[in-house]
């Protein structure tokens, strides 16, 4: 199987996995924050042809792309937002599930999500090996947002998913007022579990060009 090829199949398997989860098989509205290629959510639009599924992403190009990929693809029922999840107005409330794959840790994730979600919405976070520390900010921010602590989920085998599992958190009350707060203050500033702000990011180091 050539390389292009092995990838699709396993981005396509690795997307398919969130149909394990009751909420999102359900949905009515779904939406994929920082989508980047559309994944997991333009899978999800074709394998759940009744459900609207909103692509967020804050980079125009990714966005255009996507929708792009989603006409030619004939999916109607997907669609493209060029947004921050934070800044995302018309879906404050407005969602049955939030989806995300590798785009953040779970305390952030959590915060982008909880303002989107409506009563007894879910979260769902694919995730790799996850380390104690961010499981236990997951969990922190979580109960601060009104979700409900993870269900972690295995997914069903397929090459390259020997590590992937799914974290579901659920809606069990509005999040407080204060959310969302402003653009890029989850990642800067995450909810941690010790209630203490990290330190400041060190400045970005150049990629080598060769």
């Amino acid at each position: 199987m050539h390389e292009r090829e092995r990838a699709a199949r396993v981005h396509v398997a690795d997307s398919q996995a969130g149909l394990v989860v009751p909420e999102v098989r359900a949905a009515a509205v779904i939406a994929d924050v920082g989508s980047g290629a559309g994944l997991p959510g333009l899978v999800l639009a074709a394998e759940l042809p009744a459900t609207r599924v909103v692509c967020v992403e804050s980079a125009r190009s990714k966005t255009e792309w996507i929708a792009t990929t989603a006409e030619r693809c004939g999916l109607a029922n997907a669609e493209a937002v060029w947004a921050r999840a934070e800044e995302w107005r018309d879906g404050l409330g407005a969602c049955d599930v939030v989806t995300a794959r590798a785009v953040a840790a779970l305390a952030v994730l959590c915060e982008y999500a909880a303002p989107l979600l409506r009563e007894g919405g879910a979260l769902v976070c694919w995730k790799g090996a996850v380390e104690a520390a961010e499981d236990a900010d997951g969990r922190a921010a979580a109960a601060q947002l009104g979700l409900s602590a993870p269900e972690v989920l295995a997914v069903k085998p397929y090459a390259g998913s020997a590590r992937r599992t799914l974290w579901v958190f659920r809606r069990e009350s509005a999040a407080p007022a204060r959310f969302p707060r402003r653009a890029g203050m989850a990642a800067k500033r995450p909810l941690r579990a010790d209630g203490s702000r990290p330190n400041p990011p060190p400045p970005a180091v150049p990629s080598d060009p060769g």
